[in-house]
């Protein structure tokens, strides 16, 4: 039985190639690259413009290939919810953008997954630290007088349908 490989590799959201890394990595498996390319690509268009993590598992003796996807950083979320090139380089002096509540929590569900927060609110507050480090207000307000608000309820309806 040959010990199944794994490729990962960062990929922009639903533009990946059959060139580097990909293509290197993936050709001496002896799999049809061009169909782990348009996989990926297929799972990944929701991130356009976004740098994605993803995985691709290959047995070399069937060529079965498993493609698993990550999610972006917290900050190319934020980037992309935003519509601007880049995070603030002096995050406070400079306002880059300015997110709302419903961005925040779509945000805080993309992510979930892979953050530690152990409820939807506390993915929040941990969205809104991103927000502070790269210079995005919430709803006008500093994010961290937002985190503030959350811990006093203020935005509860934006959690109650979290179990």
């Amino acid at each position: 039985m040959v010990e199944k490989k794994t490729v990962e590799v960062l990929v922009s959201g639903g533009q990946a190639t059959a060139g580097p890394p990909l293509g290197p990595a993936l050709g001496p498996l002896g799999v049809n690259v061009l169909a782990i390319v348009n996989k990926i690509n297929e799972l990944t268009k929701d991130f356009s413009g976004m740098k994605v993590p993803v995985k691709v598992t290959v047995d070399p003796e069937t060529k079965e290939f498993e493609i698993t996807v990550g999610t972006p950083t917290t900050s190319a979320l934020i980037v992309s919810e935003l519509k601007i090139k880049k995070g603030s380089g002096k995050p406070s002096t400079e306002k880059v953008g300015d997110l709302s509540m419903e961005q925040v929590v779509r945000i805080a569900k993309l992510k979930r997954p892979q953050l530690l927060a152990k409820t939807l609110k506390a993915a929040a507050k941990e969205v809104l630290g991103s927000c502070v480090s790269m210079g995005v207000t919430v709803d006008g307000k500093d994010p961290r007088e937002v985190q503030k608000e959350i811990d006093e309820g203020k935005y509860d309806e934006f959690f109650k349908d979290e179990n």
